[in-house]
């Protein structure tokens, strides 16, 4: 049973790597039965305008990565799953300095005063010299790294894929401690970025579950099962937290695919309130609302308080979105056909979209100085300004979707 299963993974690992579990009907070569959904004409009701395009790095050559720009003291830095490395001026995007590597990068970069750091495909952590991309050390860690290192004071934190959780000195590159949870046989190809809060480190792992480590000794403080597994199969049973937890005061928010949004207590690791929603592209917190992206491309906007739903949009289902962000009072999302759409945080209404890219935009959108910073597959920056939403309408309110009933069955 393990041997067969151990093929059965061999075999999905290469559309997992490319699209994640929620599109995978295919198998046998059948027409994708969730297409996505067609763009309609719209009449733009925001100005939107990209500052500046260039042409960084190599990209993802098509595989998902968690390659995402970091933005720090006026420079925006990128890496491509070839190895190069890049900084360019926020301001107009030409390019300071490039580092050809020849490594295979696959997470980051992460950036403060004097490192930049990256996760590589064959599990090595890789730190630069923030100033012109000189390598101070490598370490050899035992697995893929698909999510971005964290670094807090004098610390580098990373999480690979089979659910190791380690700290390095950023200085010398030398292993602080390594604690190791146990993966199920079959997973979503992504790890969760960890996030540092106080003197310890919040993680999503797989199997649903969502772990307090000690930030000086990596000691497990609680571990509390968000989404137990559940369906017959190994493939229905794929619980795995990929989006990233977001800490709002003493609470922690969290979604898994296949599972539930919820809210843990920070101190505990209770769980205070579910709501059944999947979602592996991931979420953001503003001005005390949610706002998600779920597994079918579906942007919601909840309370922080219970989860409930404050509106949904469904127009842009199946088009591959990322993770929204927040760009004053709009809410930003990106898709596989390079678009960047604009929703008004107040209702979800689409009040405009914009043509970054040529092609697909899977990384996380980065939001900096007032402006939006978008990382194409294809290896192009940009960053991307927009106007305010128009005033509400006098009268009754929109429509909000389906009203605040919270998020549907999965």
């Amino acid at each position: 049973m393990f041997r067969s299963s151990l093929v059965f993974f061999s075999l999905l690992l290469p559309l997992l790597s490319l699209v994640g579990c929620s599109y995978i009907p295919w198998l046998n070569k059948e027409e994708d039965p969730r297409p996505p959904t067609e763009l309609t004409d719209l009449s733009p009701e925001i100005s939107s305008n990209v500052i500046w395009s260039t042409n960084a790095t190599e990209g993802t050559e098509d595989r998902r990565l968690d390659l995402i720009p970091a933005i720090h003291t006026g420079r925006v830095y990128a890496s491509g799953a070839e190895g190069r490395v890049v900084a360019m001026s926020v301001d107009t995007g030409k390019v300071l300095w490039t580092r050809e590597t020849g490594v295979a990068f696959s997470g980051g970069p992460e950036v403060d005063d004097k490192h930049i750091v990256l996760g590589t495909s064959d599990g090595n952590l890789v730190a630069l010299s923030m100033s012109d991309g000189t390598p101070l050390w490598t370490a050899r860690l035992d697995s893929e790294i698909l999510s971005v290192p964290r670094i807090a004071g004098s610390s580098v934190f990373v999480h690979t894929t089979d659910d190791s959780i380690y700290a390095y000195d950023l200085t010398s590159g030398k292993q602080l401690w390594k604690y190791s949870y146990p993966a199920p046989v079959l997973t979503l190809r992504g790890s969760s970025t960890p996030v540092v809060v106080g003197d310890s480190l919040i993680v999503g792992i797989s199997g649903g579950k969502l772990v307090k480590l000690e930030l000086k000794t990596g000691l497990p403080v609680w571990e509390t099962t968000v989404t137990p597994p559940r369906g017959r199969s190994e493939l229905e049973r794929i619980a795995d937290i990929d989006a990233n937890p977001i800490i709002v005061g003493d609470i922690v928010y969290v979604a898994t695919y296949n599972g539930d949004l919820a809210a843990v207590d920070l101190s505990s690791g209770s769980v205070l309130w579910r709501r059944q929603l999947s979602s592996q592209a991931g979420m953001t917190e503003s001005a005390g609302t949610l706002y998600i992206t779920d597994s079918d491309d579906i942007v919601w906007a909840a309370r922080l308080d219970d989860g409930a739903g404050i509106w949904k949009q469904k127009a842009l289902k199946y088009r591959r979105l990322t993770a929204p962000a927040v760009l004053g009072n709009l809410v930003a999302v990106a898709d596989l056909q390079g678009y960047v759409h604009w929703l008004d945080r107040r209702d979800g209404r689409i009040l405009g979209r914009i043509k970054v890219a040529k092609g697909p935009i899977s990384g996380r959108l980065q939001v900096a100085g007032g402006k939006l910073y978008v990382y194409d597959d294809d290896g192009t920056v940009a960053a991307v300004s927009a106007g305010s939403p128009p005033p509400r309408p006098v009268g009754p309110r929109p429509v909000r979707g389906e009203g605040n009933e919270g998020p549907p069955p999965g």
